[in-house]
């Protein structure tokens, strides 16, 4: 009799109902990848079959909606190919997820809500910008404590002298900041010393000929300006740097304040790009030093480079998160808390980092939403909840022929 079919179609039906109540519970679930149910029918030696049989519940690996959440260790993963990798909080097995839903624990260990640890390489520093070391994966952290300050090793001086400007004469030197006829205009700059303190030079230029410039670098340490090195810009007529005398313009503090203890200040000056048109003096001028700062934030490079940001507007970039993919994501088992493990099925994890041969980039500040469909899986729900209703009516319908068959005399 066709119990047997009627009843696999009834399990059947109730494990696709399972699996469509499963999406709609988590359609809310962040980095959720919905399931199917896949059905196989059954034979044995038999013209007729023996019903049907769940073969499998493959688990949809599309891309959902990035959502800003504004959360600062958040990610989005934004593209198809890439998992975060991350580690049991016992530092024991390796797991998989697209939930970018991050934040820092007691001992600054980037970590999910299930406590593992978010996985990534270190930041080769001497790269510039700096580049992932790739190799031995480490956990990712934020800083502790004060980031070290940076002596100024170089001023990068943009700047547009006055063509129209009268040659001083008789010249000065060091010019007076206190006479104005001694100097044609001057710019205040700040460096710093090797243990972050602030320190005020002042450029000084002298129209000495046409087209000849002379610039004095005064230091006021507290007793008055003194130079602490020159140099002479020579312009072509057309108005564009021409030479510089001595060719590697710079300024040496070598007698910070006793009570500094810094080390000497060495510091290059580049003109590049310098001009000398009529109509007035301008400058644009950026120097590589910095104070000490307090750590005050952190933020995610679409290149997964996790950047620390301190109060004195440095950067620092502390590593870069690790993506992994699977030739066969299908493999993979899910194990709960939103992650999946690997398998002998899902081959070997192929690790790289975000926008690297062709993993996706990531997105800071913002998460993946669940990729259910919840119109679909509505719709689905009635097919399921019809061919539940079918198989019984099936056996409702052997349990009839059975009882004709019983009555007959």
């Amino acid at each position: 009799m066709g119990f047997g079919q009627g009843l696999s179609g009834l399990n059947a039906a109730s494990q696709n109902l399972d699996v469509i109540g499963n999406n709609i519970a988590n359609s809310g679930t962040v980095g959720f990848k919905s399931g199917s149910a896949t059905f196989s029918d059954v034979y044995a030696n038999s013209r007729v079959g023996l019903g049907v049989q769940l073969a499998s519940i493959n688990q949809r690996f599309t891309t959902g909606t990035v959502s800003t959440t504004g959360n600062q260790f958040d990610m989005a993963i934004d593209g198809a190919k890439g998992l975060f990798v991350v580690r049991q909080p016992d530092g024991g097995n390796i797991l998989y997820t697209r939930n970018g839903q991050f934040f820092a624990d007691k001992d600054s260990n980037i970590v999910n809500a299930q406590g593992q640890q978010l996985m990534g390489y270190k930041a080769d520093m001497s790269a510039t910008p700096p580049k992932p070391i790739l190799g031995t994966q480490v956990g990712l952290t934020v800083p502790l404590g004060n980031m070290s300050p940076k002596a100024t090793t170089l001023v990068t001086d943009k700047l547009n002298l006055d063509a129209s400007a009268p040659i001083i004469s008789p010249l000065v030197t060091p010019p007076d900041l206190t006479q104005s006829s001694t100097y044609s205009t001057s710019f205040p700059t700040t460096v710093y010393d090797s243990l972050g303190i602030a320190h005020r030079i002042d450029q000084v230029y002298q129209k000495t000929a046409p087209n000849t410039w002379q610039v004095t670098y005064l230091w006021d340490d507290g007793t008055g300006p003194a130079s602490v090195g020159t140099a002479t810009l020579n312009f072509k007529p057309s108005g564009a740097l021409d030479t510089i005398v001595p060719a590697s313009a710079s300024f040496t503090l070598a007698t910070l304040p006793a009570t500094s203890g810094a080390n000497p200040l060495t510091a290059t000056v580049s003109y590049d790009g310098s001009t000398q048109f009529s109509g007035g003096y301008t400058t644009n001028f950026i120097q590589d030093g910095y104070a000490s700062g307090e750590y005050a934030s952190t933020s995610i490079g679409t290149d997964g480079s996790v950047v620390a940001n301190y109060t004195n507007g440095a950067k620092q970039v502390m590593g870069f998160v690790a993506l992994a993919d699977f030739n066969n994501l299908q493999g993979l088992q899910p194990v709960g808390g939103n992650a999946w493990a690997e398998t002998a099925n899902s081959g070997q994890p192929l690790l790289g980092t975000p926008g690297v041969n062709g993993m996706a980039t990531i997105k800071g500040q913002a998460v993946e939403e669940s990729n259910v469909d919840m119109s679909q899986e509505l719709v689905n729900m009635i097919i399921a909840q019809r061919t539940y209703q079918a198989n019984a009516q099936t056996i409702k319908t052997q349990d009839q022929i059975m009882q004709t068959l019983m009555a007959m005399r």
